[in-house]
C-alpha cells in the first residue's frame, strides 16, 4: 500500500481522465452484459409459434443497435481518457524521479549505478504505466463483466450455468499456476536490464577507446551475453504464459459443447418451455464473456506482478533522501571568497575503512590564487569538492566567507562557486547555449569577453557558424583543449566568488595556460582561484601552493619555500624542469 500511495501522487492533474475511464468502463460492462439478454428476447420472438411480432422485433433490434453504439462510444472514449491518464501519469512519474535525482548528492548517486537509474526512468516507468492503464480500464471492466455475466447466465440458463462451476475453478487454478511459475523469471529480468544498459552506456561513451584498442569484438560479446541472459529469462516466462491460450481454448470449447449438448437436450425434451434457442445463444455469449474476463484478469495479474518489482525500484529512487539538505534558516548571501578548513576528516561512506582526507587545516584569504599538486589518488579533487558542498565533511568543518558551508542555502553556495571539472562536459546545443549555463542572461559581448580570457574566442571565430556552432553530445566534435577552454569561459561568466580548476588546463599548451591565468588577474581579481594541476608551471606563480599526499597536506607555501622545504615538490619540479633554479 505504501508503494501504491507513493506512485499515486504522480497522477495529480490526470485524476479526472482516470475517473472518467473508470465510469465509462462501468457503463460499457453493463451494456455488454445486457446485449445477450436482449438478443435472446429477439431470437425467441422470431421463433415464436404464434408468429413474429414485427413491431416488437423492430423495437428490440433498435435497442440492440443503440446499445451497440453506446458501448462503442463508451469504449472509444474510455480508450482516449485511459491513454491520456496513463501517459500523463508516466510523464509525471518520470519527472518526479528526474527531479529527485537532480537533488541527490554524489553520495546518493553512488548508491545507484547510472545504468540502473536509466532503466528505472525508462523500462520500469513504462511497466508501471502499463499496469496503471490496465488498472483503470481492464481491471474494472473484466471483474464487472465476470460478475454480471455469471448473474445473467444463472437467471437465463438455470442448470446450464452449472458448467461454470467446473470451468471457472479449472481456468482460475491453471492461470494462477502459470503466472506463479513465470514470475521469478520476470523479476530476474529487471536487474539484467541494468547490466544491458550499463554495457550500452559504457560502449557509447567510450567508443574512441574501444576502437583505439580494437575491442569491438570483446564489447559485442559482452553485450551479446547480457542480451542473451535477458532472452533466456523472457523465453522461459513467455513459454509459460503461452500456456494461457490452450487452457483458455480448452475451457471455452468445453463450455460450448456442454451448453449446446445439454441445452439442446433440455430444449427438445421440454419443447422450449425451460430452455429455448434464445437462452442457449445468450449462455454461449455469457460463457465467452466470463472466460475472456478471466483471461484478461490473468494478464492483469501477470502485468501487476511484473510491474510490482518496477514499482519498488521506482520508489527506491523517490524515497531516497539526499544526505545534503538545506538548514531551516539558510544563509542567503556569501560575503567573500575566503575558505577555511578546520580539523577536516572525510570518507565517502560510513562503512569506509579509511579516510580519504585526514587532518586538513587550511586558511585561504579571499582573492588568493592557490595551487594544489599531488600524485594520483592523493585526494586533490576530493578536497575541493567539499567547498561547494558536493559532499559533507565527516568530521570538522569547511567555511566559505566565514560561514560553515552547511549553513548556506545550497543553490546560493553553488552559484558562488564555479568548478571546471577534470572531465569537462559540454551539452548538445550551440556554443552560446553551452556558455550561458554560466549566466543565462549574459550578453553576446560578455560571452565573447569570457572566451577571449579563456583563449577560446580565436578558434570559435574560425568555425563557419561561430558562436552558433552546434556542439554534439559530450562535445565530441571539438578537441580536448577546445572543450577545456569553453568550460573555463562558461565558469568565468558566473563571476563567482570562488573558481576551482580541477586539472582543467591539462589539454592546453603552457603558453595558452599562462594567458588564461593572466586573464584571471584582470577579469576576476577578487575571486579566490584554486588550481589543481600536474604541471608546476601552472601553479608556481600562485600565492599559496598545497602539496597533497595520501589524503593529507604534506606541505604548503610559495614556490620558493616548497623548493626548499618539500621533497615531493622539489622532485616533481626537477622532473619537469630538469633542475632547481
Amino acid at each position: 500500500m505504501g508503494v501504491i500511495k507513493k506512485l499515486a501522487k504522480s497522477v495529480r492533474e490526470y485524476k479526472k481522465p482516470a475517473i472518467w475511464t473508470l465510469l465509462l468502463m462501468v457503463f460499457e460492462a453493463m451494456i455488454e452484459v445486457t446485449i445477450p439478454f436482449i438478443t435472446a428476447g429477439l431470437i425467441n420472438n422470431i421463433q415464436a409459434k404464434d408468429g413474429i411480432d414485427m413491431p416488437k422485433v423492430l423495437i428490440l433490434g433498435g435497442i440492440l443497435i443503440l446499445m451497440a453504439f453506446i458501448s462503442l462510444l463508451c469504449g472509444g472514449l474510455g480508450g482516449y481518457t485511459c491513454a491520456k491518464a496513463s501517459s500523463g501519469f508516466s510523464k509525471n512519474l518520470r519527472s518526479d524521479m528526474f527531479k529527485k535525482i537532480q537533488g541527490y548528492s554524489f553520495e546518493n548517486i553512488d548508491k545507484f549505478s547510472s545504468a540502473s537509474l536509466v532503466t528505472r526512468l525508462t523500462t520500469d516507468a513504462s511497466n508501471v504505466q502499463m499496469s496503471f492503464m490496465m488498472l483503470i480500464r481492464t481491471a474494472i471492466r473484466s471483474p464487472l463483466m465476470f460478475i454480471f455475466s455469471i448473474i445473467m447466465s444463472a437467471v437465463l440458463g438455470g442448470w446450464l450455468a452449472a458448467t461454470f462451476v467446473v470451468v471457472i475453478p479449472v481456468l482460475v487454478f491453471g492461470l494462477l499456476l502459470i503466472s506463479k511459475k513465470a514470475m521469478p523469471a520476470f523479476r530476474r529480468v529487471f536487474k539484467k536490464y541494468d547490466k544491458l544498459n550499463e554495457s550500452i552506456e559504457e560502449n557509447v561513451r567510450g567508443m574512441r577507446v574501444v576502437k583505439g584498442f580494437s575491442r569491438e569484438e570483446h564489447e559485442s560479446d559482452k553485450f551479446g551475453k547480457a542480451s542473451e541472459n535477458i532472452r533466456v529469462d523472457f523465453t522461459k516466462a513467455e513459454r509459460l504464459i503461452a500456456l494461457n491460450t490452450p487452457l483458455m481454448q480448452f475451457c471455452m470449447y468445453f463450455n460450448m459443447i456442454f451448453i449446446l449438448w445439454v441445452g439442446s437436450y433440455i430444449a427438445l425434451k421440454t419443447s422450449g418451455t425451460v430452455v429455448n434457442i434464445g437462452h442457449i445463444s445468450a449462455m454461449l455469449n455469457y460463457g465467452m464473456q466470463i472466460l475472456m474476463s478471466l483471461m484478461m484478469l490473468s494478464m492483469i495479474y501477470v502485468m501487476l506482478t511484473m510491474s510490482a518489482e518496477s514499482a519498488k525500484r521506482i520508489c527506491e529512487v523517490l524515497d531516497e533522501k539526499s544526505v545534503l539538505t538545506n538548514p531551516e534558516n539558510p544563509v542567503m548571501e556569501i560575503k567573500d571568497g575566503s575558505i577555511t578548513f578546520e580539523n577536516v576528516n572525510f570518507k565517502y561512506s560510513k562503512d569506509a575503512k579509511r579516510f580519504a582526507l585526514e587532518d586538513i587545516d587550511l586558511e585561504i584569504k579571499s582573492g588568493m590564487t592557490v595551487g594544489i599538486i599531488g600524485g594520483t589518488g592523493s585526494s586533490k579533487s576530493t578536497l575541493v569538492q567539499l567547498i561547494p558542498r558536493l559532499y559533507d565533511v565527516t568530521e570538522g568543518l569547511v567555511k566559505v566567507g566565514g560561514v560553515d558551508v552547511r549553513n548556506y542555502d545550497i543553490k546560493t553556495l553553488r552559484d558562488s562557486v564555479a568548478m571546471v571539472l577534470q572531465k569537462n562536459l559540454l551539452f548538445a546545443g550551440t556554443i552560446n547555449e553551452n556558455l550561458r549555463w554560466g549566466n543565462e542572461n549574459a550578453t553576446q559581448d560578455e560571452i565573447i569577453e569570457a572566451c577571449k580570457l579563456a583563449q577560446a574566442h580565436e578558434f570559435v571565430s574560425s568555425f563557419p557558424d561561430g558562436y552558433e556552432t552546434h556542439i554534439e553530445q559530450g562535445g565530441n566534435n571539438v578537441s580536448g583543449g577546445q572543450k577545456q577552454r569553453l568550460c573555463i569561459a562558461r565558469a568565468l561568466l558566473k563571476k563567482p566568488k570562488v573558481l576551482i580548476l580541477d586539472d582543467s588546463t591539462s589539454a592546453v599548451d603552457t603558453k595558452t595556460d599562462a594567458f588564461i591565468r593572466e586573464g584571471f588577474k584582470s577579469y576576476i581579481p577578487e575571486t579566490t582561484k584554486i588550481i589543481i594541476a600536474q604541471r608546476i608551471s601552472s601553479v608556481q606563480d600562485a600565492d599559496l601552493i598545497i602539496v597533497m599526499n595520501n589524503g593529507k597536506i604534506e606541505s604548503a607555501g610559495t614556490h620558493d619555500e616548497l623548493l626548499n622545504n618539500s621533497q615531493i615538490y622539489r622532485e616533481v619540479y626537477e622532473q619537469q624542469v630538469g633542475g632547481v633554479k
